[in-house]
């Protein structure tokens, strides 16, 4: 039987390549491989609230300053900040689009709003910054968010607040030295409100991540830095819930907090859902069609996939 999240995930493979079609270009393969873990995050494992932003999503008001009061984040696509609910960040910007189809999966985001995907003026950008829909940091480079999401997580236990804060990586985050500084702070300051799902993919803008610097073995090299680590199938929606699932059944008020951060391995297949897209390896970085009979192959694999019964 197919599960919500997994029938949600295939909703945004699927409305990912419509926009890929309607505008010769998008990050397609990033789809294909998160669209599990995200759409299992929101489902299963983020304690949200409803959003309270708007479905039409407001133009660009400026970068937050003293002097700009108008400004703000995308954060409320994810519910009003309390204690007791979790904080999302998400760090690899480029996969903007995927979390845009997901907010709109869900009822969180307008079904409209891809039409002013990437215009001038507008906060649904390619890619995603602090006021963009979903998002509530400005990753930057990538490798930036982990450290702003150790911040917030010191600050929330400090606090006494009981709501974690949840972090979604590319491996290829972990090519960047800023990551592992992160990891080391992380570790000294016994950050355990902390949960990072990582979608390793093993693919980069220049190809296969072992030819271009391998990280692996990256479970043992977070395991040295401290990080409690599972790796598991990034498809499966039971396997990819399991790890912090087991961690929020122990957070009893009378059991002892965790003093190190979650991390969660998703192996992935930067293809998963379209095979086509095999045609394209080991570049499947950005998809932009190279010829009429490559478009019209992905028109008739879309026009194949809207006709299958849900």
């Amino acid at each position: 039987m197919t599960t919500e999240s997994a029938r949600v995930a295939d909703a945004v493979r699927r409305r990912v390549l419509e926009h890929t079609l309607r505008n010769n270009g998008g990050y397609l393969s990033q789809a294909c491989s998160s669209a599990d873990i995200l759409a299992t995050l929101y489902l299963r494992v983020m304690r949200f609230g409803p959003s309270i932003a708007p479905l039409i999503p407001r133009a660009f008001a400026g970068v937050p300053s003293r002097e700009n009061p108008d400004a703000f984040t995308g954060a409320g696509y994810n519910g009003a900040r309390a204690p007791e609910l979790d904080r999302f960040i998400f760090s690899p910007v480029h996969y903007a689009l995927v979390l845009y189809a997901l907010l709109i999966e869900l009822g969180r985001l307008g079904p409209d709003a891809l039409q002013r995907f990437n215009t001038d003026g507008s906060t649904v950008e390619l890619i995603g910054a602090e006021h963009s829909p979903g998002h509530e940091v400005t990753a930057g480079s990538l490798g930036q968010a982990l450290s702003q999401a150790g911040g917030i997580a010191l600050a929330r236990r400090l606090r006494g607040e009981s709501g974690r804060v949840w972090v979604f990586m590319s491996d290829g985050e972990f090519q960047e030295g800023q990551t592992w500084e992160a990891f080391a702070a992380l570790a000294h300051h016994r950050i355990g409100n902390l949960g990072v799902y990582i979608d390793a993919n093993a693919q980069q803008c220049d190809g296969p991540m072992a030819d271009v610097m391998t990280i692996e073995p990256l479970a043992d090299r977070l395991r040295a830095f401290g990080a409690e680590v599972h790796e598991v199938d990034g498809h499966d929606g039971d396997a990819l819930a399991a790890p912090a699932l087991a961690r929020l059944s122990t957070a009893a008020p009378t059991a002892a907090a965790p003093t190190r951060p979650l991390v969660v391995i998703a192996r992935t297949d930067p293809c998963c859902g379209i095979e086509l897209l095999r045609e394209r390896a080991p570049k499947l970085h950005y998809l932009r069609f190279k010829t009429r009979a490559e478009q019209d192959a992905y028109e008739d694999l879309l026009e194949h996939w809207q006709g299958r019964t849900p």
